[in-house]
């Protein structure tokens, strides 16, 4: 389960269960645990300072690499 943050003010954005070696490039949205983002049109942001985390592309959001951190353990 991984956890990711925004790299502006450390807010969570999501529980994540990443399977696999690798960085984020992408968040499955069946594979999201717990949400706190804000969707607006096809943008996913930070609920707190609303900085773009990644975008909407249906069953996945591309992800924005250097606006979000990961903690947690990686299977």
């Amino acid at each position: 389960m991984l956890t990711i943050k925004c790299a502006g003010c450390k807010t969570k954005i999501f529980k994540y269960k990443k399977i696999g070696k690798g960085k984020v490039l992408y968040c499955y949205k069946d594979k999201i645990e717990e949400d706190f983002s804000i969707k607006e049109v096809n943008e996913y942001k930070c609920k707190k300072c609303g900085k773009v985390i990644g975008l909407d592309q249906r069953e996945k959001i591309k992800m924005k690499q250097n606006s979000f951190t990961t903690s947690g353990f990686k299977v």
